[in-house]
């Protein structure tokens, strides 16, 4: 595979911070990731938005197979720096486009360089995988995965159950984390084909070693069910808004 013109060293994580590269501007909200056992918050996922808080989609419109490359690593430079900034306790979970990535090892440096600028934690650090991008490769993913995982770091995969639902990289290389597709979760407390398939990726997950995040949940209902499955790690608006360029306090069920 042929490697992207733009590359980045650690002398350079600055300029990547302030998006140079690229001909758009963005920042990241952050929203917790609660665990309800312990009632503390396990992670803040960094949600991309436009510089006036807009939405993701203000910037992923903006994304090319031409700057898709510089995109993520000016991403995961941004999340690290903002993280820092706020002086981020918990884990950090950054999303990264796997078509993005044609060399972990490699595309890991920039990163790498970051946590070293900004005194960042690397072994705090979650690369959530963004669900709704098509993989070239799913052996690709699998060897993303492995690698992140041996340099130390979590790895996760979004919005399972929606879109290019993933089965085949639980036989591969299964990450530490399964994130829930919010049109699961979505009243699954009177919806038994919901229930059902939920309770199955539960049961792969357990098997496997991981742990499930019920992702988009809205109300207590929702929760209620999903807490009698045993899930322990939630995200969602019944525990937090995300909130632009700081970290908000959740709300923890009674």
């Amino acid at each position: 595979m042929n490697r992207p013109a733009v590359l980045f060293d650690e002398s350079e994580c600055e300029q990547c911070a302030c998006g140079e590269g690229l001909d758009f501007s963005f920042s990241f909200a952050f929203q917790p990731i609660v665990d309800v056992q312990s009632k503390t918050v396990f992670a803040y996922e960094a949600l991309v938005r436009g510089m006036g808080g807009e939405g993701a989609m203000s910037v992923l419109a903006n994304v090319n197979e031409r700057n898709r490359y510089t995109f993520d690593q000016i991403c995961r430079v941004k999340a690290v720096k903002l993280a820092s900034r706020l002086n981020m306790e918990p884990m950090l979970s950054i999303n990264f486009m796997p078509n993005a990535v044609y060399e972990a090892k490699y595309c890991i440096r920039t990163t790498l360089a970051a946590a070293k600028t900004y005194d960042f934690d690397t072994s705090k650090i979650i690369f959530e995988v963004i669900e709704d991008e098509k993989l070239t490769s799913v052996e690709h993913l699998a060897s993303i995965i492995e690698d992140y995982k041996g340099m130390g770091f979590s790895t996760a995969i979004d919005d399972f159950g929606a879109g290019y639902s993933r089965y085949d990289i639980m036989t591969l290389s299964p990450p530490d984390l399964l994130k829930l597709d919010m049109d699961l979760i979505r009243n699954i407390h009177q919806t038994p084909n919901k229930q059902a398939v939920v309770a199955g990726i539960i049961t792969m997950m357990q098997k496997l070693g991981g742990r499930i995040v019920a992702e988009g949940v809205e109300t207590e209902d929702e929760y209620a069910w999903l807490r009698s499955q045993g899930i322990d790690l939630y995200q969602g608006y019944l525990f937090a808004r995300p909130t632009f360029e700081a970290l908000p306090e959740p709300y923890f069920p009674g």
